[in-house]
């Protein structure tokens, strides 16, 4: 079932708001508008001069003409190394296509309309990520209703555009409450701008902390707002970045960190993939929780970014399309539930029969390829311990040594993050894979608590799951086993590679007691990036995200209720609660 776009188009070519019965933007001159009411009202581009770092938020993402008009400003006249990132909320998108339509009005925009509208967010709930790199920018959107996007977000805006349909037609957009949280998620000196001048919308302003004036107004409309935050904005310089471990985790922290605009020193023992993220071929599905809480959109929102950014990637994509068997009793329900919510974009998920979920967006991948884009240079070291000296952090080899230096160290080296900070709640659970060229059928990528997927010439399947077992030495005995858990779902096919030359490799993963990863801080500076069992190129890309935007800090793309749920925090806080009652 197609849901209707919330779009529809005038006799003369407007957008209009099928929803609302009002206009995304003035019938006069949209872009004329966007930049005397938001731009000129948050005083730009004087209010980023000389910044590292300015944060824009939005209400009303609507066709992006705003935006597109922001980045066309920014790019003419960012300062030098700096950083533009936009936080909007939408809780009724418009597809790529209607959007490019709406803003092909304006050609002066068509450099940055083109690089927006071909990253244009999706529908399913939740943040989307925009990149954009060659206007050093980038853009979160949030797919959800006003209210919970603003009490999820963490970041601090510099400039407001409070550009939802008018107050009369959306009065949810304009509550006290809602621009009491606008105030709360903004920076000292912030400025706020929108188009009415409605008592509602000057009392909820000034009551969230704003100093508010009436300014004229554009086209027909006779007046509009300004409002001042009290205070003077902050640009701390960015730190220096060291990150251990260069398997996914690592490098996906790396590849995040040069996103911010850092330059990350990335260390490893024994080379990009060494560790569990060395296998020939690896899946990209998501872990479908039918609670579809926060934990089921944490795996939905990384497993979506996960897939575009692997598909960014030359050479990354092995094949697309996972086929999910149900194998428990109560699999048909829970793909039914999961494939019917909102938590993914229509068409991702399809149920071929009750217990068979084809997940059509999945991947399988070449992890060498991803590591080789986001690993980069790779300095050759065993860390052996970590001291703080100052502002610093040392990273000391065996004997004492410094290796490198850095304000903030992300540890993402997997169960040997343990080995650097004490306590740290990881477990190893042994996994050994197998693979073969002897299969010369088509593969289609399946799993079902096992795995199948092509892999080069051939075939890997497996894997085993050993808890406690750290060892790394290949065993025929666990070939078979990943051959008897192959006949489980394809029969045919463990018979077939029955006597076959078998290749194997066995990684040790990462767990922890809860089965969520670890993404978040340890202490002033430190971060840690791991814990994530068999999911490390679903869950890496977007949780390493999160860490380097609070290294940095930079807004983060994960909602405050799902970096809950990763913080290495968590067990502590249970632990205290657990002994307060």
């Amino acid at each position: 079932m197609t849901t209707p776009s919330p779009l529809e188009w005038t006799a003369d070519g407007q957008p209009r708001s099928r929803l609302f019965g009002d206009v995304y933007f003035s019938a006069e001159d949209g872009l004329a508008e966007s930049r005397a009411v938001f731009l000129q009202g948050c005083g730009l581009p004087g209010a980023w001069a000389g910044r590292r770092r300015f944060v824009v938020g939005e209400l009303g993402f609507g066709t992006g003409l705003n935006i597109a008009a922001l980045l066309d400003l920014w790019s003419r006249s960012r300062p030098a190394g700096g950083q533009l990132h936009i936080f909007s909320v939408e809780a009724f998108p418009i597809s790529a296509e209607e959007a490019a339509r709406a803003l092909a009005r304006w050609p002066e925009l068509a450099a940055v309309s083109s690089l927006l509208t071909a990253r244009w967010p999706g529908r399913a709930r939740g943040v989307h990520r925009i990149e954009l790199p060659e206007v050093s920018a980038i853009v979160d959107v949030a797919v959800q209703e006003v209210g919970p996007a603003l009490a999820g977000w963490s970041g601090r805006a510099d400039a407001w555009f409070l550009d939802g349909f008018a107050p009369a037609a959306n009065p949810d957009m304009w509550t006290d409450e809602i621009l009491a949280l606008v105030g709360a998620r903004s920076a000292p000196g912030a400025r706020a701008a929108t188009f009415t001048v409605a008592g509602q919308v000057r009392r909820g302003l000034a009551a969230a902390g704003f100093t508010v004036e009436k300014r004229p107004g554009f086209g027909r409309k006779r007046e509009r707002l300004e409002a001042l935050l009290p205070g003077f904005a902050s640009d701390p310089p960015f730190p220096r970045v060291a990150i251990v471990g260069a398997g996914i985790a690592g490098a996906a922290a790396a590849r995040a960190v040069r996103a911010l605009g850092g330059a990350p020193v990335l260390i490893e023992a024994d080379g990009p993939g060494a560790g569990a993220s060395g296998n020939p071929a690896a899946l990209v599905t998501p872990r479908l929780d039918a609670g579809l809480g926060d934990t089921a959109q944490l795996f939905a929102r990384a497993f979506g970014r996960a897939v575009a950014l692997y598909r960014s990637l030359p050479g990354a994509v092995v094949s697309a399309g996972v086929r999910q068997l149900g194998m428990a009793e109560r699999d048909p329900d829970r793909f039914a539930r999961v494939a019917a919510s909102d938590l993914f974009e229509p068409g991702t998920l399809a149920l071929a029969d009750p217990a068979v979920l084809e997940l059509t967006e999945a991947l399988a991948v070449e992890p060498a390829a991803i590591l080789d884009a986001w690993a980069a240079e790779v300095r050759r070291a065993v860390v052996g311990g970590l001291t703080r000296e100052g502002a610093a952090w040392r990273l000391l080899d065996g004997e004492g040594g410094v290796i490198a230096e850095a304000e903030v160290v992300i540890l993402c080296a997997g169960l040997a993050s343990r080995d650097l900070v004490a306590g740290l709640p990881l477990s190893a659970v042994r996994g050994q894979a197998s693979w073969t060229t002897q299969w010369a059928g088509d593969v289609q990528a399946s799993a079902w608590g096992g795995y199948v997927l092509p892999a080069g010439q051939g075939v890997l399947f497996g894997a085993t799951h050993d808890r406690d077992d750290e060892a790394v030495d290949v065993r025929p005995g666990d070939h078979q086993r990943n051959l008897q858990t192959l006949a489980v779902a394809f029969p045919d096919m463990a018979r077939a590679l029955a006597d076959a030359p078998l290749q194997g490799r066995a990684g040790i993963r990462a767990v922890t007691p809860d089965r969520l990863p670890l993404a978040g801080p340890l202490g002033e500076g430190l971060f840690v990036l791991a814990g994530f069992g068999g999911r490390g190129f679903s869950l890496a890309p977007l949780l390493a995200e999160h860490v380097a935007a609070l290294a940095l800090g930079a807004p983060s793309p994960l909602p405050l209720g799902q970096a809950e749920l990763v913080d290495p925090a968590r067990f502590t806080r249970r632990a205290a609660r657990r002994g307060g009652s």
